[in-house]
């Protein structure tokens, strides 16, 4: 499958003086989303805490998480970002997008909104 991305700007819940936006790569095998420590220390996103993270490679690694406003697609939520290396690419997990109602169509690689979230 190819790559989708898409624009997402973070905002910090407990200092939302500043925000961060770029094009995320939308990753449907992570839960939560991910961007430079840098970039969200520099918004004010607080570290609430840490997680063990099983990456691509099945290497497992502890990361540092905070809580924030996700926008993409006119959509707006919130949850757990990882806080990672400063050159990583910002990831935007699957968590987000199914809070949205958004799904990954795999035929045209293309994000797309259901007609309703499920609350079964």
């Amino acid at each position: 499958m190819g790559l989708t991305k898409v624009t997402t700007k973070i905002i910090g819940l407990q200092a939302p003086q500043g925000s961060y936006e770029t094009i995320f790569l939308v990753d449907t095998g992570a839960t939560d989303s991910m961007a430079p420590a840098n970039e969200l220390e520099k918004i004010g996103v607080l570290k609430e805490g840490k997680m063990s993270y099983e990456l691509a490679d099945g290497t497992v690694k502890e990361y540092p998480y905070g809580l924030v406003r996700i926008e993409f697609m006119g959509e707006i939520t919130a949850g757990r970002i990882i806080f990672g290396e400063p050159d990583s690419e910002p990831l935007l997990g699957v968590t987000a997008l199914e809070s949205v109602g958004i799904m990954v169509d795999p035929v045209n690689k293309t994000l797309k909104r259901l007609p309703a979230i499920p609350l079964k």
